[in-house]
């Protein structure tokens, strides 16, 4: 077992609701956000104000808008936000809620930059007769202004082929004989040549495969922490803060934790809250002892 670098991060974590919350925190002070907020008419959390038991999904997503408008004050003006959500049937309708919810955000002022899919290799079964097991869900890269931190080669991943055309050499007495041909790659913040006969790595592509892996004692809404720390590696500076307005059980904030970055979460359900401390001091005291 390698040894980890012990750096120590703030981790907090609001108990209320996230608009309160969010009113008390101080503007342009957060660098990225990261989130997961409760999906449309699936649960019942069991607790007074929470978001996703609206009558209508036009109500839901206004309640969310509401939330980032309260994001986006918080946020510096190069800050991103990453939301994953989930879509929701009713009624034999597919009610398209990420779809809603991305263009309500652009309507209030959000750059949308990419729809990422994240891909479930092992979704949870349906038995439903009459259409497919829903395999994925969407998670929305936004940006407060059209600058802003993005740090394309952290989360770079490997190439999987090459340049086809090698080229031949024209050389006068060498007929025939061939010669990798440089390629230029350009990213959205670098350009590197790379030799065709060397494995090379490329921007991240908008289809994320990630396997939820549920951890015990958790609530059953975890999202693998594979999921936000590409996010924040991309989205925000080591030694810089990470917001979750939904921590539920802290993902994020562990993460962060791992990744160097400060966290403050908001969190409405007191048990989550209380759950969400002790894995931090699970996890803190393991970093404490491998440092």
């Amino acid at each position: 077992m390698s040894a980890r670098l012990f750096v120590f991060v703030e981790f907090t974590i609001h108990q209320g609701l996230a608009t309160e919350i969010l009113r008390t925190l101080p503007a342009q002070s957060v660098n990225c956000c990261i989130t997961s907020p409760p999906y449309y008419g699936l649960r019942d959390y069991g607790v007074k104000g929470q978001i996703g038991l609206e009558e209508t999904p036009g109500e839901y997503v206004a309640h969310l808008v509401e939330v980032f408008r309260e994001v986006k004050r918080v946020l510096r003006d190069d800050g991103t936000l990453w939301v994953n959500i989930g879509d929701t049937h009713r009624n034999k309708y597919l009610l398209m809620v990420p779809a809603r919810l991305a263009i309500a955000l652009q309507d209030d002022g959000w750059y949308l930059r990419n729809d990422v899919i994240w891909a479930k290799p092992n979704p949870m079964p349906e038995s439903m007769p009459d259409r497919m097991t829903k395999s994925h869900e969407h998670v929305f890269f936004m940006a407060k202004a059209k600058r802003y931190y993005y740090h394309a080669a952290a989360i770079a991943e490997p190439a999987v082929s090459y340049a086809p055309d090698l080229g031949r050499d024209e050389t006068p007495g060498k007929p025939g004989k061939r010669h990798p041909k440089k390629v230029d790659v350009r990213g959205d913040s670098d350009r590197r040549h790379y030799d065709s006969a060397t494995k090379v790595m490329r921007n991240k592509r908008d289809v994320w495969t990630i396997t939820p892996r549920p951890f015990k004692g958790a609530h059953f809404a975890t999202f693998p922490p594979e999921l936000p720390r590409t996010c924040m590696l991309a989205g925000c500076p080591e030694g810089g803060t990470v917001l979750d307005p939904f921590s539920g059980a802290a993902t994020t904030g562990i993460v962060a934790h791992q990744e160097n970055r400060n966290f403050i979460g908001i969190e409405l359900n007191p048990a989550y809250v209380e759950l969400s401390h002790k894995r931090f001091r699970e996890n803190f005291r393991l970093d404490f002892m491998l440092a």
